[in-house]
């Protein structure tokens, strides 16, 4: 199974390839296709206390004006699709699809962020994976890529995009989380993450435009055509 990455058609209750490798789709309706060379622990991701906690900060609406934000970045009609690369439960990428209606997927390594997604948001699509290593999607899948304070894999972003795709990041601002720095460190160091950001993703991607959101920076960057690299 480690480095099959044929295309997988469902069956019934499982994703099947042609080499006869098969995933359960769990009742929920997500696939978990993360193999045991992709983990670092027994448990990865967020657990489901964090997740829990998660969904305690954002019923009480304190992030409603960032997802606006967030969520007012793209563009996308109903014939689109969007990835959300580290999407956790689901709430970035359920905020899209109800405001353009793209069909909307979302990738996370935490199966109980996964289980909570599928669970709350049934018209969306889910799969465990380990993003760092392999988007498990076809080449240029995707009108949008969005990275919202999570995982960032330039060619893999690259490959599933189409050509007229977006990327967005969502980057946290050098003031995130400051006074927990203060208060464990005893300094208040500001940190700028958007240059590394940029580095990290210029071989693959053209700087779009970059906007201050609350205390995150969004970027969008299309698909460059420049880059032909894998």
């Amino acid at each position: 199974m480690r480095g099959c990455r044929l295309p997988l058609a469902r069956d019934g209750r499982r994703l099947t390839c042609p080499r006869a490798h098969s995933f359960d789709v769990a009742r929920r309706g997500y696939v978990n296709l993360l193999q045991p060379q992709d983990r670092r622990s027994a448990r990865p991701g967020d657990s489901a206390a964090a997740v829990a906690a998660r969904r305690r900060f954002l019923s009480r609406g304190l992030e409603a004006e960032l997802t606006r934000a967030i969520t007012g970045l793209l563009t996308l009609t109903p014939a689109d699709a969007l990835l959300d690369v580290g999407c956790g439960e689901g709430h970035y990428l359920a905020a899209f699809a109800d405001r353009s209606g793209c069909a909307g997927h979302g990738v996370d390594l935490s199966v109980p962020a996964i289980e909570a997604a599928a669970g709350r948001h049934a018209g969306l699509h889910f799969v465990v994976a380990n993003a760092d290593r392999f988007l498990p999607y076809a080449d240029a899948s995707f009108r949008a890529v969005a990275s919202i304070t999570a995982r960032r894999n330039p060619g893999e972003f690259r490959r599933v995009l189409r050509d007229d795709g977006r990327l967005l990041l969502v980057i946290p601002g050098p003031d995130d989380l400051v006074e927990l720095r203060q208060a464990v460190l005893g300094r208040g160091l500001l940190r700028d993450r958007v240059e590394p950001a940029a580095a990290a993703f210029a071989a693959h991607f053209t700087l779009e435009r970059h906007e201050r959101a609350g205390r995150a920076r969004a970027t969008v960057w299309p698909r460059s055509a420049r880059s032909t690299s894998p």
